[in-house]
């Protein structure tokens, strides 16, 4: 594809992204009116096939247990190249006041999955309907479970869904950015996310009598604060990572001193080396409290998330053409964060990089965090998204 050509390709696909936000904004709607749990997702892939299918790509469903892959050869020499988008919801309560409210009670589209879903479909037809001027292959990776740890990503890419994949390329839309920017980061940009929970068996007992029981809350209270430790003094300062405990729960009565205590948390890390340690440390501090107290401390560790590497080049690449979409003054670096995101095993197995698209906007009430009850974001940010995947495509330098 020569230099002219790419532009007048280019060119012609942003046009016919622009030309296809009312049918992108139909289908977010749709998907917003019936959303899905992770690994509940029925409705959601089978329409995701079927739209692909109409298209003339090649599609695979059921790949990892619930996603769906579509495959576009083009008409010319050129690497393969991977897009992501999910499409799970959550278990949260839509209180927002719009027409197209979650129609499924306790459930809904709180994160953008289904913004990220029709901007990646929009590309597919805009790709589809211009297959002779692609060069080399494209994945179109529809992914599931992204909410809910084991995730859907290392199921699909245990499946075969990056066979062949030199590069891959993930979208995220963000409330905190305003519709019209893209933000990009290289290197670590979140982290991986383990949980914990913890199981404090004691000897329960009469309030008046303290001395005759071992108080699981006593112990837990010790827990707490002995698990600080971890990163304030045994954690190298150089490497980020954070212990939350989220819940402490025990007793219901206000003179007995209960038989157990439960504590959840989580713990963030980038680098896997200090991934291990954490766990060995909290291990280690629940083994040596529980001894220190007589109780019996049990932890059930839950391996979550890798962390989310972004590769250099291909961040680099991201950021070019964001910058020839929008400008320059339009794309900014988003700083790491503690969160966690399963695109990291795409990234983990072929290069690539995950972006981020600006949905934020105060005049249509698109203020709210990411899982809050009235999350909403400008549906404007689907055709950039759109055409972020496809510059990734039709790019041949």
């Amino acid at each position: 594809m020569t230099k002219m050509t790419e532009k007048n390709a280019l060119q012609q696909a942003f046009e016919e992204l622009d030309g296809l936000y009312d049918e992108m904004v139909e289908i977010r709607r749709d998907l917003h009116m019936h959303p899905e749990l992770s690994f509940q997702e029925k409705r959601t892939p089978a329409f995701i096939a079927g739209y692909l299918k109409e298209l003339g790509i090649e599609v695979r469903t059921g790949v990892g247990g619930g996603g769906v892959v579509g495959t576009l050869k083009g008409g010319k020499p050129g690497r393969t190249v991977a897009l992501r988008a999910d499409f799970d919801a959550l278990p949260i309560e839509d209180e927002k006041d719009v027409p197209y409210k979650s129609t499924v009670p306790g459930v809904m589209h709180a994160c953008g999955h289904d913004i990220h879903t029709a901007s990646l479909l929009a590309a597919a037809k805009v790709l589809s309907g211009m297959r002779e001027e692609v060069p080399g292959t494209v994945v179109f990776l529809h992914q599931h479970a992204e909410e809910l740890a084991p995730g859907g990503a290392k199921a699909m890419v245990e499946d075969g869904c990056l066979d062949g994949v030199d590069e891959v390329y993930g979208v995220h839309v963000e409330v905190n950015f305003p519709v019209g920017q893209v933000a990009v980061g290289t290197g670590y940009v979140q982290a991986s996310s383990d949980a914990f929970d913890i199981t404090i068996r004691g000897k329960g007992g009469h309030g008046a009598e303290p001395h005759r029981s071992v108080d699981p809350l006593v112990v837990g209270s010790h827990l707490v604060v002995n698990l600080q430790n971890i990163v304030s003094r045994r954690i190298d300062p150089l490497h980020p990572a954070l212990v939350t405990v989220g819940a402490f729960q025990s007793g219901d009565a206000h003179n007995v001193i209960p038989d157990k205590a439960f504590l959840k948390g989580t713990i963030r890390t980038y680098d896997q080396d200090v991934r291990r340690q954490a766990e060995q440390e909290l291990k280690l501090i629940c083994r040596t409290t529980g001894e220190q107290f007589g109780a019996q401390i049990d932890v059930d560790f839950q391996h979550g998330y890798i962390s989310l590497y972004n590769h250099p080049e291909e961040t680099a690449k991201i950021k070019r053409l964001a910058e020839d979409i929008v400008g320059k003054d339009q794309v900014v670096v988003k700083p790491p964060d503690m969160g966690g995101e399963d695109f990291a095993y795409y990234v983990d197995k072929v290069p690539g990089s995950f972006f981020w698209v600006g949905g934020g906007n105060p005049d249509i009430d698109a203020i709210y965090a990411h899982h809050h009850p009235k999350f909403d974001v400008d549906e404007k940010s689907m055709p950039l998204a759109g055409k972020v995947f496809v510059s990734a495509v039709l790019d041949n330098s």
